[in-house]
């Protein structure tokens, strides 16, 4: 199934739909066009266009292949950064567990190309979402779907939905990283009561606690060991009173893209429980990674021994007037670039084939359809000049681009990545 629904997605006809594509291969499929090789700065796209670059990216999936299984962890990636199902599927070939999502429409884009494990980390309430999850769970018994829980009313509502599945649904108690933090439970006898509720149900199978490190409040490594202790304590108070009564493994998850290695130190002192433990990691924003935010906040600065991400993404804009010499304007804003973290990052400029770096080169704004730029006095920029931006924050540069050309060093286009927000 998985590979018949990505395979269709090789059939999907080019058109207006696209942005930055060529125009004249309106009519051609992805497929047919993947296969020209067309190169990005000679072959017709239209910028702006946003491009992942080809061995970046298989770095990243490499690397967290690497890491993972260094640290014996299982890596359920966030699918909601790209919501890409091949992406996806190079997750998984890279060692993935499964995918982590967020909300009912995302697990049902992972379904339709065959995703068979999914941690939903949010408390889902919504009873029509909840029995097409259950329908899934009872067609195919291979299907694995964990979901948070964090209220006893959560709870109810959830048992009221999934009355008559033939097979419960798996959760886990989300801890909250504190007060003020988002989501979760606030303290461990509130976590007990969830727990408590839980048990009295017979729709829903309880396998473990979870929560997010990144919304511990002002953060700091001590902070979130702090609170990863907790987590684990949890753990193993649940496992002592019996809560995991039954099932064959007992999940303890966590791990955004800030905190991984104190994750992966904390989890490596998980002491023996009465069932194995899944130790899930859900990093997602490495996949491609990013210029701004990531990059400065990446575990792998703290742990350089262990590698380093590269961020893939480069939107390629081009000049389109030079009001003066301290100010120019390209042709790509707030529709095309990640802007709610940091505003894009001046890389290169490209003229004539030949690129160099975008030295005295600002961008200041974004407008809808412009970004503003700075200029100072040694940069050389002309109207008609391609300027190759960086990105902050993957999760919401993804969701500008249905589709995504990705290319070699050389610009050759090799690959196109769909996404489904």
């Amino acid at each position: 199934m998985a590979s018949e629904a990505l395979a269709r997605l090789a059939e999907e006809r080019v058109d207006h739909r696209f942005k930055g594509l060529p125009p004249d291969a309106d009519g051609r499929t992805v497929g047919e066009l993947a296969a020209q090789r067309r190169n990005l700065f000679t072959d017709g796209f239209a910028t702006p266009v946003l491009a992942l670059s080809a061995e970046r990216l298989e770095h990243n999936l490499r690397l967290m292949e690497t890491y993972a299984t260094r640290h014996g962890l299982a890596f359920a990636p966030h699918g909601k950064t790209s919501m890409a199902p091949r992406l996806f599927q190079r997750q998984i070939e890279h060692g993935a567990w499964g995918i982590t999502l967020a909300v009912p429409h995302q697990v049902r884009v992972a379904r339709a190309f065959g995703i068979q494990r999914i941690f939903l980390a949010n408390e889902l309430v919504d009873p029509a979402a909840l029995r097409w999850i259950s329908a899934e769970l009872d067609a195919d018994d291979d299907f694995r779907v964990i979901c948070y829980v964090d209220s006893v009313r959560g709870v109810e509502l959830m048992d009221a939905a999934l009355r008559g599945a033939r097979r419960p649904l798996d959760v886990v108690v989300e801890l909250a990283a504190g007060e003020g933090a988002r989501t979760g439970v606030r303290t461990e006898a509130e976590c007990a009561a969830v727990a408590d509720a839980v048990a009295g149900t017979r729709t829903l199978r309880l396998v473990g606690v979870a929560g997010y490190e990144g919304e511990v409040p002002q953060a700091t490594p001590e902070r979130v060991h702090a609170w990863l202790g907790r987590l684990i304590a949890l753990a193993v108070g649940f496992d002592e009173a019996g809560r995991f009564k039954g099932v064959d493994e007992i999940v303890v998850s966590a791990g955004g893209s800030a905190w991984f290695d104190a994750v992966a130190d904390a989890f490596a002192e998980i002491p023996e429980l009465s069932a194995p433990v899944l130790k899930l990691l859900r990093s997602g924003a490495y996949v491609s990674h990013d210029d701004g935010h990531y990059r400065k906040i990446t575990p792998f600065n703290r742990v350089p021994e262990e590698g380093a991400l590269e961020p893939a993404f480069r939107l390629w804009t081009q000049v389109v007037s030079r009001p003066s010499a301290e100010q120019a304007f390209v042709n790509a804003g707030k529709r095309d670039a990640a802007y709610d973290l940091d505003l894009p990052f001046a890389q290169v400029v490209r003229r004539d084939g030949v690129e160099r770096p975008a030295a005295g080169i600002e961008v200041t704004a974004l407008s809808d359809q412009h970004a503003w730029l700075r200029t100072a006095p040694e940069a050389d920029l002309e109207v008609g000049d391609w300027l190759g931006l960086g990105l902050s924050h993957p999760c919401t540069s993804f969701d500008k681009w249905p589709l995504i050309p990705v290319a070699e060093a050389d610009g050759t286009v090799v690959d196109y990545i769909r996404t489904f927000f």
